[in-house]
């Protein structure tokens, strides 16, 4: 069956970094879009990133714009979140999304358009 596992989240210091795995199994990786999303406490779970099937198309949230990179491994069966610079308001649970909906799609900042989750891997930025 389809399984997401995220890894790699942890607690930083302002202004430091992290890189996010999302390990995939029990679908043609290769062919599907993939995102991320994030959770705070209180709050909706909110768009941070999505690669299309080839990684020739990438879209980011405007809070994350120019500090965070999403790329994928087709070898690996892993896509990846490299966040840098990193403040207290990223603090939130991260989560690893597929939309096989269609294949070869070029990605959505949508989360109803994602069909299978990770189980989410906790970000902290404090000081």
């Amino acid at each position: 069956q389809v399984q997401l596992v995220e890894s790699g989240g942890g607690l930083v210091q302002p202004g430091g970094s992290l890189k996010l795995s999302c390990a995939a199994s029990g679908f043609a990786f290769n062919d599907y879009a993939m995102g991320w999303f994030r959770q705070a406490p209180g709050k909706e779970r909110e768009f941070v990133a999505a690669i299309s099937w080839s990684a020739l198309a990438s879209y980011y949230g405007d809070s994350v714009k120019r500090r965070f990179t999403i790329s994928r491994d087709d070898r690996k069966r892993t896509m990846y979140l490299q966040m840098n610079d990193l403040n207290p308001e990223d603090t939130a649970v991260y989560y690893c999304a597929a939309d096989l909906n269609a294949r070869r799609g070029t990605g959505s900042t949508k989360k109803d358009d994602y069909n299978y989750w990770g189980q989410g891997t906790q970000v902290t930025v404090s000081s």
